[in-house]
């Protein structure tokens, strides 16, 4: 458990952010959504619940709605009662009321639901319009399946960096924190439209355009699937997403199922390389049914080499930049029966606060394995929840013993470091773990511990790891990553 002067120390600090802000005591928010289908805009129900002071948490979730024969594009208008033009008065905006977070699951009548279906090509964010802390957002498919997504700068937004699926179902969950330290939470489920046919076929790239690590791979999400049973539209659109980088580093496309591809090169990307990601499908014929249409390039910049060690039987991590070591910390990992995953992770993302609850690894609240905590450095490796994170309450078994529910635990100060030194893309490897292995792409960037040839196996040209995709000819010089192992045929 957190001990009560740390969590004195983080009340004190959230007082001391809310004296900042210049406002009072908040308790319920307002989470504001705006969601429509391709012909009709609606909005979700909305439902004030117990409200402790006058001060709003003003959260909006924004579509961009696709309207045939009515207006075109329907931004996400401010206001309760915003409507789009040509709409007939229809709200854009309606609030939905955070309630208090009692760390128990929440209650249907607290769930809102969008009342129309929602164009999967739209975007999707969560923002802070009143003071407070956004600690989590979650948006899930039907699957369970974590739509990728970002936090911006200061804990006040989220965007999505992946995009939706037509014809599923999506639960958005946000978790936030008012001024005063008290947790809320808002919850909405949504459905997006099913695919129509003959649809233009766009790439949505990732990351963004920036600076990232040697581990970070390029994802192309199509806007339509394109199924394994169909290779020659797969040819087509694999030849059209072109990959050129400076110097020339050969890779491959794989396609992780229909509607997602992953690039990497067969060992991590030299430092320092240029990378310009386009697609060349707009006006080409994929099949009998899709036509592609233009996709917006990406550029991305690779820095220096980090990569950081966990070594579980040693109790101790360390970080490497450009081949020499920064510091070896002292950490504690998974305890038996939440081991840490074994194997190559990329760094997802970075939350200055994050507050961690059994119930998110399933973990039943009163149990002895329950927590509840506020944590401070959290640097993301999946989307399930490990980090790496300071844990002020194991220093004493930091360096000699394994007590965290999966996530890797160290000082504060020495968290707060890592925290500056690594970037997103940079590399963690766990080895020694005890525990599952890392898997390739549903919970995070797991690419690195597919073996090669097995990965250009995943392409839909032959020739895809020969540089024919607007790649040079492979680095030489840099180490393979320890995947090979996997795949001993290559």
């Amino acid at each position: 458990m957190l001990r009560t002067d740390s969590e004195q120390q983080w009340r004190a600090c959230v007082r001391a952010r809310a004296k900042a802000y210049g406002i009072g005591s908040a308790a319920a928010g307002v989470l504001l959504i705006t969601a429509a289908a391709p012909g009709t805009e609606t909005a979700v129900d909305a439902a004030a619940t117990r409200a402790r002071a006058a001060a709003a948490l003003d959260v909006r979730v924004g579509h961009t709605l696709d309207r045939p024969g009515g207006t075109g594009l329907c931004p996400v208008l401010a206001g309760p009662r915003a409507s789009c033009p040509g709409t007939a008065g229809v709200p854009a905006d309606a609030p939905l009321h955070l309630v208090p977070d009692d760390g128990t699951a929440p209650r249907e009548r607290d769930v809102r639901r969008v009342k129309s279906l929602v164009d999967p090509g739209g975007s999707l964010d969560v923002t802070l319009g009143s003071p407070g802390l956004l600690l989590d957002v979650a948006v899930t498919d039907s699957r369970g399946r974590r739509v990728a997504g970002r936090l911006g700068p200061g804990g006040r937004q989220w965007e999505r960096t992946a995009p939706l699926r037509a014809d599923d179902h999506y639960t958005v969950r946000v978790a936030a924190e008012l001024p005063d330290g008290s947790p809320v939470r808002g919850t909405l489920r949504l459905d997006t439209a099913p695919q129509r046919s003959g649809r233009t076929l766009t790439a949505h790239f990732s990351p963004a355009s920036g600076t990232y690590g040697v581990g970070q791979p390029v994802t192309a999400h199509l806007t339509r699937p394109v199924p394994r049973t169909d290779p020659a539209a797969r040819g087509v659109v694999e030849r059209s997403l072109r990959v050129t980088t400076t110097p020339a580093v050969a890779g491959a496309w794989h396609w992780v199922d229909s509607s997602t591809l992953h690039y990497r090169p067969r060992a991590y990307w030299p430092a320092h390389t240029r990378i310009a990601v386009r697609s060349g499908l707009d006006g080409v014929r994929v099949n009998d049914q899709l036509v592609g249409g233009s996709s917006k390039p990406a550029e991305l910049t690779i820095g220096d080499r980090v990569e950081a060690v966990t070594d579980v039987d040693a109790h101790e991590m360390t970080v490497l930049r450009n081949g020499r070591v920064l510091r070896t910390i002292p950490v504690t990992t998974g305890k038996a029966g939440f081991r840490t995953r074994g194997g190559i992770k990329v760094v997802l993302g970075k939350e200055r606060l994050v507050r961690m609850r059994g119930d998110s690894i399933g973990i039943a609240r009163g149990s002895g394995d329950w927590f509840d905590l506020p944590v401070h450095y959290a640097t993301r490796l999946t989307w399930s929840g490990e980090y790496v994170h300071a844990a002020p309450w194991s220093v004493a078994d930091q360096g000699s013993s394994n007590v965290s529910h999966g996530c890797t635990g160290m000082t504060t100060e020495n968290a707060a470091w890592f925290y500056r030194t690594v970037k997103v893309g940079d590399l963690v490897e766990v080895v020694n773990s005890h525990g599952d292995d890392m898997t390739p792409f549903d919970n995070g960037y797991g690419d690195w511990n597919v073996g090669w040839k097995t990965w250009r196996d995943g392409s839909a040209l032959a020739t895809a790891a020969t540089g024919s995709n607007g790649t040079g000819s492979n680095v030489t010089g840099e180490r393979q990553p320890d995947t090979e192992r996997l795949d001993p045929s290559i």
